[in-house]
């Protein structure tokens, strides 16, 4: 539960930052500061990515006690990869104040990116330990941290000195910042007196991670890429105010399904490890098709509600320049969003099972060159939502490719059929609920929707008792529900 209440709380603190930063910002450098935000999560999902997949998939509790120098590896590979960014974004900030000695110069901007790479890093890092080892309360608190402190650096340094750089600096140093008072809990201090690791074994142990997690590196830094030249394609053609307008509805869609996928995936994936290490790998792959399930009958509502609510959204909370292109951009690229959530957090986990991620690289690199393709046909057909259409567009071959190659052939996984039938159903029936209620005054129609959007596909759920939700439910809390429910 410390888990979910840390997402809920990662998911209102961020949209209301990402409003915030906007609104302040303006739609320009909102856009030249979304479009250095994406690189900077290129860089960490290209340098420290396979530190966070490292650490989900073989370091645990046991681990910790019995094999100390996978933690003592992954550490060491850290700090070694910060300090060599460190001094590059140094030299890159010397370069650009004597080249282009002002905030939005590229060589300075681009120092400010790999500063914050460096901070994501390291947050993401320690949130995968406190996963693998399921410390849910230092999990909560990691996350309270950084969003305190992104809410006051971020916010703050947005409203004293109004230049994209500077927030992004703030928002790196935020993440580090908060890993500080956890070090100690999540830190393996008191192990660091165990015998080291032979060399061979280093070796053998790296070539291990390696495999694992490149092939998921590729495919994550693709993901990460499309978007970063979707912005920067925007910016190109139609100026950093029209990738304002994109990035704004891009950032606050993903986040809405990112949030609610990641957190499933850090209590579901880290089931189906167990399920392997106790019961072997036909448990493990069993386990990841509930997985599958559940994970549909939570994302595709959201989606669903997501698109119901977005006019009221915009009236009440998005900034005044932005409305409009919000709504429009919103409505293009939520089943793209929806797609690429389907991807990391239902289909991927099949082959992290089986450990052979390759699969997961080739389905990425199509959904890469329908975008570029989309990128060069749609935007002289449409105008800049052209983009959005080709982002969209990628991510949809992808979950297809991707989809067929875990559904098809000999290791091909069982779906609960029944679960993923009923869950479209009890979406459909929740729009028609919520459709009327769409075109009411925005004060009005938010609370409506989501509570008619809550009650008849909640009521559907329940009684068809859809993915083992309900079962699920009553297992956690048997003592709360009435003996009548029981």
């Amino acid at each position: 539960m410390a888990v979910i209440a840390a997402f809920v709380l990662n998911a209102g603190l961020n949209f209301i930052l990402g409003i915030a930063i906007a609104r302040m910002l303006g739609p320009a450098d909102f856009g030249r500061f979304a479009l250095a935000t994406a690189g900077a999560v290129v860089l960490n999902t290209i340098l420290f990515e396979w530190l966070r997949l490292s650490a989900t998939r073989f370091y645990s509790a046991r681990v910790r006690e019995a094999e100390p120098w996978i933690r003592q590896g992954l550490d060491r590979a850290y700090w070694v990869i910060a300090l060599a960014l460190f001094a590059t974004a140094a030299l890159c900030a010397g370069l650009g104040i004597a080249v282009n000695p002002t905030p939005e110069g590229r060589l300075v901007m681009t120092a400010g990116t790999m500063v914050a790479a460096i901070g994501i890093g390291l947050f993401d890092y320690h949130a995968a330990l406190a996963r693998a080892r399921f410390i849910g309360s230092a999990y909560l608190r990691l996350v309270v941290w950084k969003n305190v402190l992104a809410f006051v650096l971020m916010a703050g340094t947005a409203w004293l000195f109004p230049q994209p750089v500077w927030v992004l600096i703030a928002g790196g140093l935020s993440q580090f910042l908060a890993v500080l008072p956890m070090r100690k809990i999540l830190g393996d201090g008191l192990l660091g007196h165990a015998t080291a690791l032979p060399h061979g074994r280093a070796r053998e142990t790296l070539r291990l991670f390696a495999a694992y997690g490149l092939p998921l590196i590729a495919a994550n830094a693709v993901y990460q890429i499309m978007p970063f030249l979707n912005r920067a394609a925007i910016a190109g053609t139609a100026g950093f105010a029209e990738a304002g307008y994109f990035a704004l509805a891009a950032d606050l869609g993903s986040r809405a399904f990112s949030t609610l996928g990641a957190a499933l995936d850090l209590l579901l994936f880290q089931i189906a490890v167990q399920a392997e290490e106790h019961h072997g790998r036909e448990a493990a792959e069993t386990q990841v098709a509930r997985n599958i399930a559940i994970v549909v009958a939570l994302l595709l509502p959201c989606a669903a509600g997501y698109w119901a609510v977005t006019p009221a959204l915009q009236a009440l909370i998005v900034p005044e320049e932005f409305r409009g292109p919000f709504a429009d951009y919103t409505d293009l690229l939520i089943p793209g969003l929806f797609c690429l959530s389907i991807m990391n957090f239902a289909l991927n986990p099949i082959f992290q099972i089986r450990r052979r991620t390759s699969p997961v690289v080739a389905a990425a690199l199509i959904g890469l060159a329908v975008n570029a393709v989309g990128l060069v046909l749609l935007p002289r057909m449409i105008g800049p939502q052209g983009v959005a259409v080709a982002q969209t567009l990628g991510l949809v071959a992808a979950v297809a490719v991707l989809g067929l190659r875990a559904l098809t052939g000999i290791e091909r996984l069982r779906l609960p059929g029944r679960d993923l039938a009923l869950t479209a159903a009890a979406c459909l029936a929740m729009i028609l609920a919520v459709l009327p209620f769409r075109g009411l005054e925005p004060a009005l129609a938010l609370p409506a929707c989501i509570a008619a959007g809550m009650l008849v596909y909640g009521a559907v759920v329940w009684f068809l008792d859809i993915a083992g939700l309900r079962s699920a439910v009553r297992q956690r809390f048997p003592k709360r529900l009435p003996a009548a429910a029981r």
